[in-house]
């Protein structure tokens, strides 16, 4: 089974992470039968964030008698020392342990450094010097913010999307990561959702010094996944074809369905939304075209053009034209027009 080792953490772990956000959805028992097949098959690194609802809880309910076995990585969205503490405390109660391996910035839209005036990170620190905290971490989703957290020099891992559909500049953020010595945690292997090829993904990600993060809900999921660790696959003229296809197709401004322009104030369910043309033409179109669904597209009509999810995309869409051009074409769709 292939390790990957995190930088100046010392951290060694297999090469598949468990990211945790899918089991939300899920069930308690459903989440812990996963999560311990995930590790009873080798996979020790867990990545989950207090923003997650009832993920946390799930990991520690499911593997608070493993603790010592694992390594857990969680995240805080605190912009405020106290907001710091608070999070902090219910992660560690959440996940029935007294410490935690990595403990993360959740997507900050800056770098957090002492003396920058919010105190977050002098608590960081103050929380590894009491053990509460084993190792400095920070996910992020922009590009300019994320080379100045490998510049600083205050950061051991660094979160960041990373897929085959991955641009020059995401390449060289990766190799300026290792360089620097940080472990380079890669989310969003499956970009949302709109990477099917599990395999063809995987392979991606095998060529890079890498941790990647594989949301799992379903067990089918889990076992490609288990598969790859034994038998992993190899960059061939066929993966190669299908990660060309969908550079081709995807690779313009198109939402990952991060979430972080959530929640609309018009109740636009935003992240599906706005992708709605890829996912009907991705998936079985049928599961989007249910009377729920057409309600949902429907919403988009209710848009208010306040400039809220503009503002909060880490990517820079225009997100209000995304939505009436996924709004139209769906519209084109349900009369026949196109598919």
């Amino acid at each position: 089974m292939k390790k990957i080792k995190l930088g100046k953490t010392g951290i060694v772990v297999s090469k598949n992470g468990f990211g945790a956000l899918p089991i939300q959805r899920i069930g308690m028992d459903e989440a812990a039968l996963l999560l311990q097949k995930a590790y009873k098959n080798g996979i020790n690194y867990f990545d989950t964030a207090r923003m997650y609802s009832d993920s946390e809880e799930k990991i520690g309910y499911a593997l608070n008698d493993v603790r010592q076995s694992i390594y857990i990585a969680t995240k805080t969205e605190a912009v405020t020392v106290q907001k710091f503490w608070d999070d902090l405390h219910t992660s560690l109660e959440k996940l029935q342990t007294d410490y935690i391996d990595i403990y993360q910035f959740h997507n900050p839209p800056f770098c957090p450094k002492p003396g920058d005036g919010t105190g977050i990170y002098e608590a960081m620190l103050e929380a590894k010097e009491k053990g509460l905290i084993r190792h400095i971490g920070i996910t992020n989703h922009r590009l300019a913010v994320a080379q100045e957290i490998i510049e600083s020099g205050l950061y051991e891992t660094l979160q960041f999307p990373f897929s085959y559909l991955a641009t020059e500049q995401d390449i060289d953020l990766v190799e300026s990561c290792l360089k620097a010595d940080m472990g380079f945690i890669s989310m969003k292997a499956l970009s949302g959702g709109l990477i099917h090829d599990a395999a063809a993904a995987y392979a991606f990600q095998d060529q890079f010094d890498v941790l990647p993060i594989w949301g799992i809900q379903k067990e089918k999921e889990l076992n490609d996944f288990l598969s790859f660790q034994l038998t992993p696959p190899e960059m061939t003229e066929k993966i190669k074809a299908v990660i060309g296809k969908d550079r081709e197709e995807l690779m313009s401004d198109f939402c990952r369905g991060c979430g972080y322009c959530m929640p609309c104030p018009a109740g636009i369910a935003i992240s599906m939304c706005a992708r709605m043309s890829l996912l009907l033409r991705r998936a079985p179109a049928a599961d989007y075209l249910t009377p729920e669904w057409q309600e949902k597209m429907k919403k988009i009509e209710d848009c208010l053009h306040c400039g809220h999810c503009k503002s909060k995309c880490p990517y820079g869409l225009d997100t209000p034209k995304l939505l009436e051009s996924n709004l139209k074409d769906y519209q084109e769709i349900l009369a026949g027009k196109a598919i």
